[in-house]
């Protein structure tokens, strides 16, 4: 799509360029938690004992980052209340994406996929749009100004 279509776009979704920023901001720091505490996966040879985390353990592992990152944000004044719905999909999609995900490269370049979800400034198809409009609504319902 075109710039002026991405303008456009955004136009018609009420989408604000600072909180494209922040939804950003937000984004990067939930999966730079996540993949900096997580102490394992259950795919391949990931430990000498063969053993992985179970189900409930990753549930916990994301609940435990996602309250983290709320709590970090709102130490600087910015607040999130996530509806039900709305945290489970995102823990959906990290376990889709990370926790049950084979492929180590794909885990590691979640924070690539967020930088480029929210880069305005790419050439991007109208799915990724979409995709970009699902996230950024979900944040933007959450927030508390």
């Amino acid at each position: 799509m075109s710039s002026e279509d991405i303008d456009i776009w955004y136009k018609a979704n009420n989408i604000i360029p600072e909180l494209t920023e922040l939804f950003r901001d937000f984004s990067l720091s939930l999966v730079g938690l996540v993949q900096s505490t997580y102490l394992g996966n259950s795919h391949g040879d990931f430990s000498e004992t063969k053993i992985g985390m179970t189900t409930e353990e990753k549930q916990n592992h994301f609940k435990w980052c996602w309250e983290k990152t709320l709590e970090n944000f709102k130490k600087e004044s910015i607040e999130f209340i996530f509806k039900t719905e709305d945290y489970e999909y995102f823990e959906a999609f990290f376990f889709e994406v990370f926790y049950e995900q084979p492929d180590e490269a794909i885990r590691k370049e979640m924070g690539e996929f967020f930088k480029q979800l929210f880069n305005s400034r790419r050439m991007v198809s109208k799915s990724d749009l979409e995709m970009f409009t699902d996230v950024y609504k979900t944040l933007e319902r959450s927030l508390r100004i």
